[in-house]
This record gives structure tokens, C-alpha cells and sequence, in this order.
């Protein structure tokens, strides 16, 4: 148990390697622990890309699913989108943002242990002065380092990402594990990195659920009209088919899915029948052509949702990609996988110790 207030910052060299759930299933852990909590995220990205931005949005659904105070949940100090940059590299935005940064992310006395999120890449926020290792110094904190497992190859990575960070680094969490490589993980390559001095704090295995999005999240995204069965819009959704053969091929290819959201044009009643009898939470009809009763019978009887788009099929099916790659952790059922999963995967006891041994030494 930690006896001062410290930081932690959790960075990770590419997009998307699953820091989020790392900080949320930690924060959950340590708040079971009766430990005061401080979290947030100093740089966040708007990509231009409609709803799929980030925002104060993803600190305030981090402080609900953790029912903290506001006063606990620190807001960014910068937004990274093509005009805070532009204005920066005109040298229009003169700001001092490293400043504001400690000033604002520096730890109460009610609180025990403040955990941040890095930004997205290793390097994302440099022209502000805000990239990992920059806001890691800024703030004195060690980093944990949130790995997305590849290949054996992410080594490399991880070996360059200690050069850059050094003692900052506190370890690693090697995070999506497929179930057919965690005997290589486990045996080859956290040995391996223990010997060069980089401490594996965790192993988490691949959760489909955590890919997945609901089918509320993919109403909102698509703008869609829901023909049917609104009250099954919590379904998860954690797999892509797109439905342009016959039908005779399309149960076939339907019957290997799981948890699919099946798109199809909206004039298409033998795809979408076939889909209705394979493992589909979510039935999406382009071109805003309403299907036929028949089919719309038998999908209220599955109590499958069926939704119609006036989109078309490559639009609506890169809007659904993305929301697979933007997927957010605030549903129930995620919240519950994320804790479980970083409790059994991620060392907590030792990760503790390492952060009082590094606050000892900070403070030394």
C-alpha cells in the first residue's frame, strides 16, 4: 500500500495497444484496496472523423464507471486536432503547456496514488512539449508501458522504448495475448526481457469482448433508423460480415461468425433471412430500403435489431471499422471483463512495491 501520494503514467508506443483498460482495471483494483484515486489523461486527439473524437468525455466516463469526485478527474491540458496544431507550428500558440501540465496534474494531499494517461503514440503531443517521455519528466512519474502483442518481434519495441524512456520505465504489460502465443510469452519472451532488466508487470490474454461495441454505439454511429427490437440495443457486437453472395453461400459463411453485425442492401430478403439463422446480434440494411414484413417477423421473433442506413455498404462498413478500432469501455459488462482480466493478469503487489521503491528514490 502505497504511504505517499504517487503517480503513475500508462504510455504505450502505437494506438490502440489497450491503455485505457489498463488503467481502468488497475484504478478498480486499487480503489478496492480503500485507496483515494486521481486519474487523467493530460493529451487527447480529435481526428476529424465526426463522433469518433476524444474529448473531456473520456475522463468523465472514467470517473463514472469509477465513481470518483470531478475534483478527481483531471481534464487535458492539450487537444490535439488540425488546428491546435496548425496554430502551434505557425507559432501562433505561444502557450506554456508543460507548464500548465504541472500545475494542474500535481497530486492532493487527500490523495494516494494519481494514475495518467499517456498519449496515444510514443510521440504524439511532441510539439507541444507533451509526448510521453516529456510529460513522464514534466511530472516525475514512472511509466508503465502498455504492449499490444504481435509477433515475438515486439522486443524490439519494447527494448527501444526503454532507451528512450530509462528509468522512467517501470515495465511493461504485454496486453492481447491470443490464447495459441501465451505459452511463447510467458516462457520466452517476459524471461527474456526480466534478464535485460525490464520488469513484465502483466500478460493479458485477447477478450473478444473488449473489440466489441454495442449495437446502441453502432445506431449512434451510423445515424440508423432501429426497425426493430429497440430493447435489445445492448447486444455486443464483436465481428463484421457483409452479406453480397447467394444465399446458399452466405449461411455458410454466416455459420463460422459469432456476435456478427451483418450488412446487406435493404432489397436482399434471402441474405438477410439466411443471417437471421446464424449467430447475428445486429442485422444493418443499406441504401434506406425497408425490408419486407416476413423478415422483419422473423428477426422480432429472434429478437435480433435490425437497422436500416441510407448509406452504402463500403460507407456504412468503414464507419463500423472504426468504431471497432475506437471501441470504449464504459458498458457494464466491459467494465466487469477489464477488472477481472487485469486482476488475473497484471501483478499488482509487485507493481506497488516497484512504485514505492521509485517514489523512494525520487525522493532521495
Amino acid at each position: 500500500m502505497p504511504d505517499a501520494a504517487k503517480s503513475l503514467l500508462i504510455g504505450a508506443v502505437e494506438a490502440f495497444s489497450g491503455k485505457s483498460t489498463v488503467l481502468l482495471g488497475l484504478a478498480q483494483l486499487l480503489k478496492q484496496q480503500g485507496l483515494n484515486l486521481v486519474v487523467g489523461k493530460p493529451v487527447v486527439t480529435s481526428t476529424g472523423s465526426g463522433d469518433h473524437q476524444e474529448s473531456d468525455e473520456d475522463i468523465r466516463l472514467l470517473q463514472h464507471c469509477l465513481e470518483l469526485s470531478p475534483e478527481a478527474a483531471y481534464s487535458p491540458i492539450v487537444s490535439l486536432d488540425d488546428a491546435s496544431i496548425s496554430a502551434r507550428v505557425l507559432q501562433q500558440d505561444k502557450i506554456d503547456y508543460v507548464q500548465g501540465l504541472k500545475a494542474r496534474y500535481q497530486l492532493p494531499q487527500s490523495a494516494d496514488i494519481g494514475l495518467f494517461e499517456g498519449p496515444a503514440t510514443f510521440d504524439e503531443g511532441r510539439l507541444f512539449g507533451m509526448s510521453l517521455y516529456q510529460i513522464a519528466e514534466a511530472i516525475k512519474t514512472p511509466v508503465l508501458l502498455v504492449v499490444r502483442f504481435h509477433a515475438l518481434e515486439v522486443v524490439d519495441t519494447i527494448l527501444s522504448a526503454r532507451s528512450r524512456l530509462g528509468p522512467r520505465l517501470l515495465g511493461v504489460v504485454i496486453n492481447d495475448v491470443p490464447l495459441a502465443q501465451a505459452d511463447l510469452v510467458q516462457q520466452t519472451m517476459a524471461p527474456f526481457l526480466e534478464s535485460q532488466g525490464i520488469p513484465v508487470l502483466g500478460v493479458l490474454p485477447h477478450r473478444d469482448l473488449l473489440r466489441s461495441v454495442s449495437v446502441a454505439e453502432l445506431v449512434r454511429a451510423l445515424k440508423a433508423e432501429v426497425i426493430c427490437c429497440p430493447n435489445r440495443l445492448n447486444l455486443m457486437v464483436g465481428q463484421l460480415s457483409i452479406g453480397a453472395m447467394n444465399a446458399n453461400s452466405a449461411l455458410k459463411y454466416f455459420r463460422k461468425g459469432n456476435n456478427m453485425a451483418v450488412v446487406t442492401g435493404g432489397a436482399r430478403t434471402d441474405i438477410q433471412l439466411a443471417a437471421l439463422e446464424a449467430a447475428t446480434h445486429c442485422l444493418i440494411l443499406t441504401g434506406h430500403v425497408l425490408p419486407n414484413e416476413i423478415m422483419i417477423g422473423r428477426a422480432e421473433n429472434l429478437e435480433v435489431p435490425v437497422l436500416s442506413v441510407s448509406l452504402d455498404t463500403l460507407s456504412t462498413v468503414d464507419i463500423i471499422e472504426n468504431s471497432f478500432r475506437h471501441a470504449r469501455f464504459y458498458e457494464t459488462v466491459k467494465v466487469d471483463c477489464i477488472r477481472t482480466t487485469v486482476q488475473d493478469g497484471v501483478n499488482l503487489p509487485r507493481l506497488v512495491d516497484l512504485l514505492n521503491q521509485s517514489a523512494q528514490e525520487s525522493r532521495g
